[in-house]
Protein backbone atom coordinates (compact mmCIF):
# COMPACT_ATOMS: atom_id res chain seq x y z
CA UNK A 1 0.00 0.00 0.00
CA UNK A 2 1.18 3.52 -0.79
CA UNK A 3 1.53 5.72 2.28
CA UNK A 4 0.33 9.25 1.54
CA UNK A 5 1.14 10.65 4.98
CA UNK A 6 2.51 14.22 4.80
CA UNK A 7 2.60 14.26 0.99
CA UNK A 8 1.40 17.28 -0.99
CA UNK A 9 -0.27 17.29 -4.38
CA UNK A 10 -1.23 19.90 -6.96
CA UNK A 11 -3.66 19.51 -9.89
CA UNK A 12 -2.12 19.59 -13.36
CA UNK A 13 -5.39 18.90 -15.25
CA UNK A 14 -9.04 19.40 -14.24
CA UNK A 15 -12.40 19.32 -16.00
CA UNK A 16 -14.03 22.67 -16.73
CA UNK A 17 -16.77 21.99 -14.15
CA UNK A 18 -14.18 21.50 -11.36
CA UNK A 19 -13.22 24.13 -8.82
CA UNK A 20 -9.55 23.39 -8.21
CA UNK A 21 -6.73 24.89 -10.22
CA UNK A 22 -2.94 24.60 -10.26
CA UNK A 23 -2.73 26.90 -7.22
CA UNK A 24 -4.68 24.43 -5.07
CA UNK A 25 -2.47 22.40 -2.71
CA UNK A 26 -3.69 19.16 -1.14
CA UNK A 27 -1.90 18.10 2.08
CA UNK A 28 -2.54 14.41 2.78
CA UNK A 29 -2.41 12.60 6.12
CA UNK A 30 -2.74 8.83 6.53
CA UNK A 31 -3.09 6.45 9.47
CA UNK A 32 -3.47 2.81 8.45
CA UNK A 33 -5.71 2.84 5.39
CA UNK A 34 -7.61 6.00 6.46
CA UNK A 35 -6.69 9.10 4.50
CA UNK A 36 -7.58 12.70 5.29
CA UNK A 37 -6.60 15.92 3.59
CA UNK A 38 -6.86 19.68 3.94
CA UNK A 39 -6.70 21.80 0.82
CA UNK A 40 -7.11 25.35 -0.39
CA UNK A 41 -6.10 27.58 -3.26
CA UNK A 42 -7.15 30.48 -5.44
CA UNK A 43 -10.65 29.06 -6.10
CA UNK A 44 -11.11 27.14 -2.82
CA UNK A 45 -11.24 28.95 0.52
CA UNK A 46 -11.06 25.69 2.48
CA UNK A 47 -11.60 22.02 1.71
CA UNK A 48 -11.36 18.65 3.40
CA UNK A 49 -11.54 15.08 2.23
CA UNK A 50 -11.64 11.67 3.87
CA UNK A 51 -11.01 8.39 2.16
CA UNK A 52 -9.86 4.81 2.26
CA UNK A 53 -6.66 3.60 0.59
CA UNK A 54 -6.61 0.10 -0.91
CA UNK A 55 -3.62 -2.25 -1.16
CA UNK A 56 -2.64 -0.76 -4.56
CA UNK A 57 -2.72 2.82 -3.27
CA UNK A 58 -6.02 3.72 -4.93
CA UNK A 59 -8.29 6.02 -2.94
CA UNK A 60 -12.07 6.10 -2.52
CA UNK A 61 -12.98 9.44 -0.98
CA UNK A 62 -15.61 12.02 -0.11
CA UNK A 63 -14.90 15.75 -0.08
CA UNK A 64 -16.47 19.03 0.96
CA UNK A 65 -15.25 22.54 0.35
CA UNK A 66 -16.15 26.21 0.50
CA UNK A 67 -15.45 27.72 -2.91
CA UNK A 68 -14.42 31.26 -3.80
CA UNK A 69 -18.08 32.33 -3.95
CA UNK A 70 -18.62 31.15 -0.37
CA UNK A 71 -20.73 28.16 -1.43
CA UNK A 72 -20.46 24.78 0.29
CA UNK A 73 -19.87 22.03 -2.29
CA UNK A 74 -19.63 18.25 -1.80
CA UNK A 75 -18.58 15.30 -3.91
CA UNK A 76 -17.21 11.79 -4.29
CA UNK A 77 -13.98 10.74 -5.99
CA UNK A 78 -12.10 7.61 -7.01
CA UNK A 79 -8.35 8.09 -7.47
CA UNK A 80 -6.04 5.65 -9.23
CA UNK A 81 -2.42 5.86 -8.13
CA UNK A 82 0.61 5.70 -10.41
CA UNK A 83 4.29 5.94 -9.47
CA UNK A 84 6.05 8.18 -11.99
CA UNK A 85 9.62 7.65 -13.22
CA UNK A 86 10.86 10.28 -10.73
CA UNK A 87 9.39 8.25 -7.82
CA UNK A 88 6.59 10.73 -7.13
CA UNK A 89 2.90 9.82 -7.18
CA UNK A 90 0.36 10.76 -9.85
CA UNK A 91 -3.36 10.44 -9.07
CA UNK A 92 -5.87 10.03 -11.91
CA UNK A 93 -9.25 11.03 -10.51
CA UNK A 94 -12.85 10.46 -11.56
CA UNK A 95 -15.24 12.55 -9.46
CA UNK A 96 -18.83 13.67 -9.20
CA UNK A 97 -20.50 16.56 -7.43
CA UNK A 98 -23.10 15.48 -4.86
CA UNK A 99 -24.27 19.09 -4.64
CA UNK A 100 -24.92 21.72 -7.29
CA UNK A 101 -25.46 20.29 -10.76
CA UNK A 102 -24.32 16.71 -9.86
CA UNK A 103 -22.02 16.71 -12.89
CA UNK A 104 -19.01 14.41 -13.30
CA UNK A 105 -15.42 15.23 -14.12
CA UNK A 106 -11.82 14.08 -14.04
CA UNK A 107 -8.53 15.48 -12.88
CA UNK A 108 -4.89 14.57 -12.51
CA UNK A 109 -2.88 15.48 -9.42
CA UNK A 110 0.87 15.14 -9.04
CA UNK A 111 2.97 15.07 -5.90
CA UNK A 112 5.02 18.22 -5.34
Amino acid sequence: MINYNNRKFRPIINSDNGEVDNETVFHYRQIGNILSCDYQGKLIQKGHLIGLVDELGNISMRYHQVNGEGKLMTGICESTAEIMSNGKIRLREKWQWTSGDLSKGSSILEEI
